[in-house]
């Protein structure tokens, strides 16, 4: 019996994971959970890019959102109930994706983001 189209989407899903993580291993020790439909990318327990529909986003905040807007990359949406939901996550340039050198700058910008983000979580908590 052949595999479902739902078993098949599944299966392009995590193929197209591991490849990302390949390609970023060749700069960071990235690892990836699912979540979502999606996969949430984590460098030192912090999560700091996401892959949703096969695109790649990075952590975005004040720190780096600029490197973003230049290149002007939409930010990761989603349907909320009905209105459109922005998370602070950006589609990455695909020259940057190609050029290792600048990618682990733009890894090391959005982990940064992620662990000021984790850092402010854990503050208002407290």
């Amino acid at each position: 019996m052949p595999p479902s189209p739902d078993a098949d989407a599944k299966a392009a899903k995590q193929q197209f994971c591991n490849e990302v993580v390949r390609h970023l291993n060749q700069v960071a020790p990235v690892t990836a959970r699912g979540m979502f439909g999606g996969y949430g990318l984590y460098l030192e327990g912090v999560m700091f890019a996401l892959i949703a529909d096969e695109t790649v986003y990075f952590k975005v905040d004040e720190g780096n959102r600029g490197d973003f807007e230049a290149w002007k990359m939409p930010p990761f949406t989603y349907d909320g109930k009905g209105k459109p939901i922005t998370l602070s996550y950006y589609e990455i340039p695909p020259p940057i994706w190609e050029d290792g050198s600048e990618l682990q700058h733009w890894v090391e910008r959005a982990h940064a983001a992620g662990k000021r983000a984790k850092q402010g979580k854990r503050r208002s908590r407290a």
